[in-house]
């Protein structure tokens, strides 16, 4: 056990945190214009050994969970290809900066979800999670990965930001 969590549970929370840590860093980057290859490397992976590893928690049905951990490895597929597969190229830039600003907003989405079935205090606040606090959180959250991912998308345009690296000729 640690920190009250078994050792799968730690492996999952950590990289979700880790992911979280790098995409609001990549995020601020696209709105920058900024290139961050190591670090951009770091959120895709470790968003989708994320959603990966929320399948190995025990389960009888299809849950909630389980549904936004399909959409985001979907989503983090056509991420991964427009970035390393169509080297940003054209409208790829743009879907790019979408899908990996939407895979970010799906973990601090679950993030919240979490905090307020964890968090006593906060539990004690959203009991059932339709709660106005709640539904605030996620509202707020919502609003502003909406704006600044508008200002990304805006932002975000060919002489800067991240590049996928070169291949090489055969």
């Amino acid at each position: 056990m640690i920190l009250g969590m078994d050792t799968f549970t730690f492996i999952h929370v950590a990289l979700s945190l880790i992911a979280i840590a790098a995409g609001v860093i990549v995020f601020v980057g696209f709105i920058a214009n900024a290139s961050w290859p190591g670090l951009t490397a770091v959120f895709l992976l470790t968003t989708v050994l994320t959603s990966v590893t929320g399948f190995g928690f025990a389960f009888t049905s299809l849950l909630p969970s389980h549904i936004v951990g399909i959409i985001s490895l979907v989503i983090l597929a056509i991420a991964l290809y427009a970035l390393y597969g169509a080297n940003l190229r054209g409208a790829w830039r743009w879907v790019y900066v979408v899908t990996a600003s939407t895979a970010l907003y799906l973990n601090v989405f679950v993030l919240i979800v979490q905090l307020f079935l964890k968090v006593p205090a906060l539990h004690a606040l959203a009991p059932t999670m339709g709660d106005p606090p709640f539904i605030a959180s996620q509202t707020a959250a919502l609003v502003a990965f909406v704006v600044l991912g508008c200002l990304a998308v805006r932002n975000f345009h060919p002489g800067g930001g991240v590049t996928a690296p070169a291949r090489r000729a055969v």
